[in-house]
């Protein structure tokens, strides 16, 4: 299981908002809806689930700003893949909390 934050950047946009971009994008990680989690946060897209899936998904999420005529796009991408046991978005969260209390 792996963990990916993902960040995609238009450019060249006709106004500074890119929120139109990011709904398109949720739209295409609905489809994926029971092979992968994903959760929107402020600044980035958290997926969860099969690297080699993630990577597909990556591929195809960084493409739409090109299928909406942009023609330069910048994705950053960090990937959490812990192999020694079962690592989630709500486990991480969890030890941090449990840690807290």
């Amino acid at each position: 299981m792996a963990i990916i934050d993902i960040t995609v950047i238009p450019i060249g946009t006709e106004t500074p908002s890119v929120s139109e971009y990011v709904a398109d994008i949720h739209k295409v990680l609905k489809k994926y809806e029971g092979k992968i989690k994903y959760q929107l946060t402020p600044m980035s897209t958290l997926i969860e689930g099969d690297l080699k899936e993630l990577l597909d998904v990556v591929g195809e999420i960084h493409e739409v700003p090109f299928q909406k005529g942009i023609q330069r796009v910048a994705t950053n991408i960090r990937i959490d893949d812990r192999r020694d046991k079962v690592s989630t978005m709500e486990a991480k969260l969890k030890a941090v909390n449990d840690k807290l209390a």
